[in-house]
């Protein structure tokens, strides 16, 4: 298990929010922690750390007024430690080489992939082209519905019909470096993670997968090393003492290898 840093970016400042609260109608969230620091401070925590690996996610929309905004706190990051974060947040073949120049390690994709439903093989296969798969994370965050695991995009706010499970992952595997999921009913909410959720992501292993959702205590992080047999790396947002959370931060730095605890 590896600790993996976040920087989440709303209308233009650094927040954490309640995952499952956003919607692009008029730029909303339930916010539980919104910074007076710019995405740089963050950063430079991070590249002073030594953590590698951490991303940036952009949470409007391409039409959102506060898009611009947005996107300048992320290049503030990636100017500020690059080689050191992914990028994430509307990613696709015209953009990505921008933030890749900017200093992201990889980018993170997943409406782009995941379109109508359904896994676009064709644009999975452009944004290969364009990144190339050493440079790709591809994002499986998901919801819970009737008894299956399902992949959402656009923010989070629609069900495709591709459940996160070991098949899916395996096909998936060839085409990315990595995979980032959010199990967004918990995010944000520091109340326990989806132990089920981590029990499937653990039986892939030829990919690193990073679960990011609902810790909200050191027990929990203990609670997902079982559950995700040790093979998880692990984001933790609001219960981080960084965004108002009781997590030490100088604590979770010292996660930074697969044989911790």
């Amino acid at each position: 298990m590896r600790f993996r840093p976040c920087i989440d970016i709303h209308n233009g400042k650094v927040k954490q929010i309640v995952g499952g609260s956003l919607k692009d109608a008029g730029d909303q969230a339930t916010e539980n922690f919104v910074s007076v620091q710019d995405a740089s401070f963050y950063a430079k925590l991070y590249r002073d750390a030594g953590i590698r690996g951490g991303h940036v996610i952009l949470l409007n929309s391409s039409d959102s007024p506060y898009y611009q905004a947005t996107r300048e706190q992320a290049f503030l990051a990636l100017g500020t430690y690059p080689g050191g974060l992914q990028l994430g947040g509307g990613v696709c073949p015209e953009n990505a080489c921008e933030y890749l120049d900017a200093g992201a390690s990889h980018v993170i994709v997943t409406s782009y992939v995941f379109k109508n439903g359904q896994i676009s093989w064709e644009n999975l296969e452009k944004m290969e082209r364009t990144v190339g798969k050493e440079r790709l994370v591809l994002d499986l965050s998901c919801r819970k519905k009737e008894d299956r695991y399902y992949i959402v995009t656009d923010r989070w706010q629609n069900f495709t019909e591709v459940p996160v499970t070991l098949e899916t992952m395996q096909m998936l595997g060839d085409h990315c470096d990595e995979f980032l999921v959010h199990a967004v009913d918990v995010e944000g909410k520091a109340r326990g993670i989806e132990i089920e959720l981590a029990e499937i992501l653990s039986k892939y292993q030829d990919r690193p997968v990073t679960y990011a959702g609902g810790v909200g205590s050191m027990e929990d992080l203990e609670i997902l090393r079982r559950a995700g047999a040790g093979r998880l790396d692990v984001t933790i947002g609001s219960a981080l003492d960084l965004f108002g959370g009781t997590i030490p931060f100088e604590t979770v730095v010292q996660i930074k290898d697969r044989s911790w605890i």
